[in-house]
């Protein structure tokens, strides 16, 4: 796939930002940039100046579908930062084809309802090009059928596996590593690193959790692993010793929880208060500071597979790491505080769009759905995408690591 710029990324320290930037912009700008020739990657170029003279004419609309609020806005809060600190700077930069870009946000409220209205409003209202979001599977299965049909083109950041397993997929691609890559990596883990083979499941009752426990039902065989106990808990619950206690009986080696905040917090505390002080696996859905203040010292000792985006001192690829060093400190200079997984979700879904609307040169969906099925090379936080037309999940088991909470912090397991 041919980029006319590989990524964009404007640095401007003094604005305290590094983010993916106006791909590929057109207007009156002028643009140093030195690349590596002949090279098909998408990534950070080894310097860029440029003097712009700001975008023109009708924005380029992009919606976007988060969880700001309700139980999954640890997730959604993030992924609104970092939407918001890219638009500023994308517009900073030059703009997306010479023209504002322009990202509108929804807050579906943690509701798959409300993502439905919102995917609605945003395509029939606002006119957007494409979709970013949503924060959560329910929400991304909700609001498939709506930009299928429709024909928008959608990047989900949620990792059911559904979402771009079963078709319609045409107008659906993801940025986080779908479960079944997550559950590979959890699973290796407690067979190779953990020597263990009894497991017990606990998983949310949505389409994340039961997600999660069918691809761990379906592969753990593979791994020699027997799942000697399973127990489910609402989204929204906060007590589960009565699923914990029913574990317990079953004498398992370790637990692995799947679901995303509060849920796992409050099984780790429950676990502590019981006594239980087996291994506990986390799924990728913890990978924020807010499992680790809602759990507190329930948290010590917490595995869970994740993005490189957590422990950047296990990025190898040095063009992923200089993208995840500037977007890390641009994020914490805006923020406060060091990007979770999820901001990095968003910034490569909105990453991949602009990539994609530049390849095309255009903002016609058909077009831009050509370039992200083309789209190879893409080096975001998340790890190095590789879309085709059947393939719309982008990357490899390769792109995750295990993360070990340790004194309140994240470090790599061994």
């Amino acid at each position: 796939m041919k980029h006319r710029y590989l990524v964009y990324l404007a640095v401007a320290l003094a604005l305290v930002a590094a983010l993916i930037g106006a791909v590929g912009c057109g207007g009156d700008e002028t643009t140093t940039t030195t690349v590596e020739p002949a090279s098909t990657e998408t990534t950070a170029p080894a310097s860029t100046e440029t003097t712009a003279t700001g975008p023109s004419g009708e924005p380029v609309i992009i919606g976007a579908v988060v969880s700001a609020t309700g139980p999954a806005s640890p997730l959604g809060e993030p992924e609104k930062a970092t939407l918001l600190m890219m638009e500023k700077q994308v517009n900073d930069a030059g703009g997306i084809l010479g023209r504002p870009l322009k990202v509108i946000i929804e807050d579906d409220q943690s509701d798959p309802q409300n993502a439905v209205t919102a995917a609605q409003k945003l395509i029939q209202q606002d006119k957007v090009v494409a979709i970013v979001g949503p924060s959560i599977s329910p929400s991304a299965l909700a609001m498939k059928p709506i930009t299928n049909q429709a024909k928008i083109p959608q990047l989900a950041m949620a990792a059911a596996n559904a979402i771009t397993d079963e078709p319609p997929i045409d107008w659906m691609w993801r940025t986080p590593p779908k479960d079944a890559l997550a559950a590979a990596k959890a699973l290796s883990y407690v067979s190779e690193t953990l020597k263990l083979t009894k497991v017990a499941v606990l998983h949310d009752e949505n389409a994340f959790g039961a997600s999660g426990l069918a691809e761990i039902e379906k592969t753990a065989p593979d791994w020699g692993i027997e799942i000697v106990a399973k127990e489910s808990y609402k989204t929204d619950e906060t007590d589960l010793t009565a699923q914990l206690n029913k574990i317990k009986g079953a004498n398992p080696e370790v637990l692995v929880v799947w679901g995303t905040n509060p849920g796992p917090a409050v099984a780790a505390k429950n676990m502590k208060q019981l006594g239980m002080d087996i291994p506990y696996v986390g799924s990728h859905g913890i990978a924020n500071k807010t499992f680790i203040d809602l759990a507190g010292d329930a948290a010590e000792g917490v595995v869970f597979p994740a993005g490189k985006l957590l422990v950047p001192s296990s990025i190898v690829d040095p063009q992923q790491k200089a993208v995840v060093d500037q977007f890390a400190a641009a994020y914490e200079a805006v923020v406060g505080s060091p990007p979770p997984t999820f901001a990095g979700h968003a910034f490569d879904a909105l990453g991949l769009l602009l990539s994609a609307i530049d390849t095309a040169q255009s903002t016609d969906a058909a077009a831009i759905q050509t370039a992200l099925n083309e789209t190879t090379g893409f080096t975001g936080p998340d790890g190095v995408y590789n879309y085709t037309p059947t393939n719309h999940d982008g990357l490899s088991i390769d792109d995750m690591i295990v993360v070990k909470i340790e004194g309140g912090s994240w470090v790599l397991a061994e």
